[in-house]
């Protein structure tokens, strides 16, 4: 029987890591992190949830992962905002010093931050993937323009959001493993007691925790009030598609706003409006008249 994540620590005949020749240069992590109250509501181990098993500290940090990297490579290790100090812990134990991170933005439907996270002193919306070097290795030329944030709308309890791979393939090289993995990804050599295809991941999808795209213009019923945090979003992207060229009209069919509504944004975001029958591009700057030649005399 393979052993599943909750007898790892105990357990001799523990699935080993996969190796690869040359060893992984890319490591993707997100642990099933133990944390001190395992019996609360948010808990993994709820019993009624029966959400995933949990390791402790020494158990993650026990783990060969040096031993099936290569010299020089990278890992991405998803850790609780609570749990930072125990994360860098862990990374360093695995052969890895910290040089960065990632923080992954938790959104709701219409952009604004999901405030349905969990959290003792805060209400958190955000958790980071802590990102280390073994040996000498940059990431690759892409990463010099790419941010370190994800911003999408939350799934399944504790799932990650599937743009983390395409940000780890952009900037750091293959061959690639995820430990702890729960889907799969092609391309990829996975680890975890839910990474087979044939095994179900633990963890519901609620309402309201379905993924998908970020709206740009929300609806809202004729008089409904806006946020001030979404009237400042909605106020700076009306500005910019305004700014673009786009008109007033064209903007209250594309968002579903009244024009009422689409100007008062627009006055928000400080636009000066244009005159009516105005082009919608920017005028060019007239060119300046080049001086008449001189007449030279002839001479005789």
């Amino acid at each position: 029987m393979t052993p599943t994540i909750d007898t790892l620590p105990q357990t001799p005949d523990i699935t080993p890591l996969p190796t690869i020749d040359g060893g992984f240069q890319t490591v993707l992590a997100d642990p099933p992190w133990r944390f001190a109250n395992r019996t609360g509501k948010v808990a993994p181990e709820h019993r009624r949830l029966d959400r995933y098993g949990t390791m402790d500290l020494e158990s993650i940090k026990a783990l060969p992962v040096g031993d099936v990297t290569a010299k020089n490579a990278h890992l991405y290790l998803w850790v609780p905002n609570a749990l930072l100090l125990e994360g860098i812990d862990v990374l360093q134990s695995w052969g890895f010093r910290y040089v960065s991170n990632v923080i992954w933005a938790k959104r709701r439907k219409d952009g604004g931050p999901d405030g349905r996270g969990v959290g003792f002193y805060f209400r958190n919306v955000t958790e980071p993937i802590l990102f280390g070097v073994k040996g000498s290795m940059r990431t690759l030329p892409p990463a010099r323009s790419t941010v370190n944030m994800i911003e999408t709308r939350k799934r399944e309890h504790s799932r990650k959001p599937d743009e983390q791979y395409d940000l780890i393939e952009s900037c750091s090289p293959g061959p690639y493993l995820e430990m702890f993995a729960r889907y799969a990804r092609p391309g990829w050599s996975a680890w975890g007691n839910e990474s087979d295809a044939e095994v179900e991941p633990k963890g519901q999808a609620h309402k309201g925790y379905s993924g998908g795209a970020i709206e740009n213009f929300p609806s809202l019923e004729p008089h409904e009030r806006m946020s001030p945090w979404l009237a400042d979003r909605m106020a700076q992207i009306l500005a910019e598609e305004y700014a673009a060229g786009s008109s007033i009209n064209e903007l209250v069919d594309k968002s579903g706003y009244s024009i009422q509504r689409v100007r008062g944004l627009l006055d928000k975001g400080g636009v000066e409006l244009r005159g009516r029958g105005r082009p919608k591009t920017t005028a060019k700057a007239p060119t300046a008249k080049k001086p008449p030649a001189k007449k030279v005399a002839a001479h005789v």
